[in-house]
């Protein structure tokens, strides 16, 4: 007995039944042009008088077929065990029957639907302080590995070109001058501008100059300069090293035996403990000069007695605690974007992801350090 169970443009599908078997015949083009027809609409239509005892599928008429017919098969395969029936797909050629099998062997994820879930507020902050607390191991590790090349550096066992720290201080430090310059000048204007607002309500303007300089020596002069290079250098550094990661440059350094800390990190983090206390000294400077403008411009203040009364109000103890900070955030900027750039996976994007995080990281720490300095100071009477 022959029965057509379905004719979709040029996919047919016939049945025949003999001694317990349900034979499909396929016939025509199995082609995603020609339409897809439902394997699991076939089997209840067929199953749906009598059950069989094993389903055959014939592919001798099939004259062409593509992942339509691996749909159609895979549809089928899923009905038949649902049904605990055996299928036999001997009947077809071999591509198709190793396409279904691939298709089979690997089950659909029934939880994929929940992937493109957003989490909510409180679920958001709760995965960023277990990835947090779970990025916390490798950081202590490589904080470990830099503070042991520090070690080798002090004998003399460690292994970098002089060359590259002077390379990087240039990059660092004098290529920075007329950023650090433009937004020092600024904040100075700004701090004098504000300051003086205040002080002539008591007819004190002359203690503007004190307010400039104590807030730029003590506090803002290092912390703008660590945030104009976390901006500009962390994020530089996380970029070349991730690159290295993606064009395999660090596995080569392994590979002949050199440590990637030593001949790549080491001289970036030297270069930055230097070139950020110098910048900080030049921004104070230069804020204390953009200040004067304004104390200048906007009282009877004149510039010998502004800069008479800043020498006067900026001790050496405020240069060094002020110079201390800068020294710290140097080292802030270069762990957080050397480690970001040697953890980077080998993906361009990211080396975009590496470079963002190494600047959020860097800004992030450089607040809490200035934080935690401050109360110090404040505790041990600086």
């Amino acid at each position: 007995m022959s029965q057509v169970l379905a004719y979709d443009g040029g996919n047919r599908v016939d049945q025949a039944r003999a001694d317990g078997v349900l034979r499909f015949i396929l016939r025509g083009s199995w082609t995603i042009a020609q339409g897809v027809v439902s394997g699991e609409s076939i089997m209840v239509d067929a199953v749906s008088s009598d059950r069989p005892q094993r389903i055959y599928v014939d592919g001798d008429a099939v004259s062409e077929w593509d992942s339509a017919l691996v749909v159609f098969l895979t549809d089928l395969s899923e009905r038949c065990r649902t049904l605990d029936l055996p299928l036999d797909l001997s009947g077809l050629p071999d591509g198709v029957q190793r396409l279904v099998a691939l298709a089979l062997a690997v089950p659909e994820r029934t939880d994929a639907a929940h992937e493109d879930k957003v989490p909510g507020f409180v679920e958001s902050i709760g995965l960023q302080v277990l990835a947090a607390y779970r990025g916390s191991g490798a950081m202590l590790e490589f904080i470990g590995e830099v503070l042991i090349a520090l070690a080798r550096t002090v004998t003399g066992r460690t292994r970098f070109r002089t060359s590259e720290i002077l390379t990087v201080f240039q990059q660092v430090g004098p290529d920075a001058l007329m950023i650090v310059t433009l937004i020092s000048f600024l904040v100075g204007t700004i701090l004098g501008f504000v300051g003086l607002v205040q002080l002539e309500a008591f007819g004190a303007d002359i203690y503007v100059a004190n307010l400039v300089a104590i807030a730029m020596i003590r506090e803002m002069g290092g912390m703008m300069t660590g945030i104009i290079m976390a901006g500009r250098t962390g994020a530089a550094f996380a970029a070349q090293l991730g690159t290295m990661q993606v064009n395999e440059e660090i596995a080569a350094f392994r590979t002949v035996g050199i440590s990637p800390v030593e001949f790549l990190v080491l001289p970036r983090i030297l270069a930055l403990i230097v070139a950020v206390p110098l910048l900080t000294i030049y921004a104070n400077v230069v804020g204390m000069v953009g200040g004067s403008v304004v104390s200048g411009a906007l009282s009877e203040v004149t510039l010998p007695q502004y800069f008479a009364q800043t020498s006067d109000a900026a001790t050496l103890t405020d240069w060094a605690g002020g110079l201390f900070k800068a020294t710290v955030y140097g080292i802030i900027i270069a762990v957080a974007g050397c480690m970001r750039g040697m953890q980077s996976s080998k993906s361009a994007a990211s080396v975009g992801d590496a470079a963002t995080s190494a600047v959020v990281l860097s800004i992030t720490l450089i607040i809490l350090a200035e934080a935690v300095l401050t109360v110090v100071y404040q505790v041990l009477g600086i």
